[in-house]
């Protein structure tokens, strides 16, 4: 579904990412550790098209889509949370919902009910302006917004930062969930173990803007495996 060959990516000329490559297969739940500055989100905006790479290629379903803007990766089926969930505060929860219609031009059908299924406050208050909802029920309103369209593939960056615990619970639970009946295929980074080992099937590890490790199942389960990688 989603691969980087020697990825390098950067602000002007200082490379943040060095010879980035891994891969996502389809239908998988894929994370990516690391400690703060190590690069993950730089990864995550060069993947959505945010940031043009220096060096390398991103191959989504089997077409190259180096050089694609993001809003032609989004049509292609790629949705998008980032870090600051970047919902518009002076819009409703369903304008807010209304704007994402355009992710994944090929999709059959919009989730409107789908969302409103794991997340019911989003109908209750679908009236209500975005900026004023707490920062969990912002960010369960980010990740209903990139689901709307029906995604093939859907990048979180960090859903579990700044959220009230019973709120990172819900997330843990329901992207996993999203994955397995809805057949999303997903990428996301995080540094909370709990949500790390709920989540991901395996991860990739981050130092310095180079991937240097990569964890399977057995090392997700350890938690002081997993702790090396995310320990600020």
């Amino acid at each position: 579904m989603l691969t980087t060959t020697d990825l390098t990516v950067g602000y002007g000329d200082t490379p943040i990412l060095r010879d980035v490559s891994l891969t996502v297969d389809d239908g998988e739940i894929v994370g990516i550790v690391g400690k703060n500055g190590a690069g993950k989100t730089t990864l995550m905006k060069a993947l959505i098209g945010l940031l043009d790479p220096i060096d390398g290629s991103v191959t989504y379903d089997g077409t190259e889509i180096t050089d694609w803007a993001a809003d032609e990766r989004a049509r292609a089926g790629v949705g998008y949370i980032p870090q600051s969930r970047d919902v518009f505060p002076d819009l409703t929860v369903e304008q807010n919902l209304l704007v994402a219609e355009g992710v994944n031009a090929d999709a059959e059908d919009l989730l409107y009910g789908t969302v409103y299924d794991y997340f019911p406050i989003l109908e209750e208050r679908a009236s209500q302006k975005a900026g004023t909802m707490s920062g969990g029920q912002q960010q369960m309103l980010a990740i209903a917004r990139a689901l709307v369209g029906n995604p093939d593939l859907l990048l979180l960056d960090e859903p579990s930062e700044g959220i009230q615990p019973s709120i990172v619970q819900q997330i843990t639970e329901d992207i996993p969930s999203i994955n397995e009946e809805l057949g999303t295929t997903i990428l996301f980074v995080e540094q909370n173990l709990g949500v790390i080992q709920g989540m991901a099937e395996r991860c990739y590890a981050i130092e310095r803007g180079t991937i240097v490790d990569e964890l399977g199942a057995d090392r997700l389960a350890d938690d002081g495996a997993l702790a090396e990688f995310i320990a600020v």
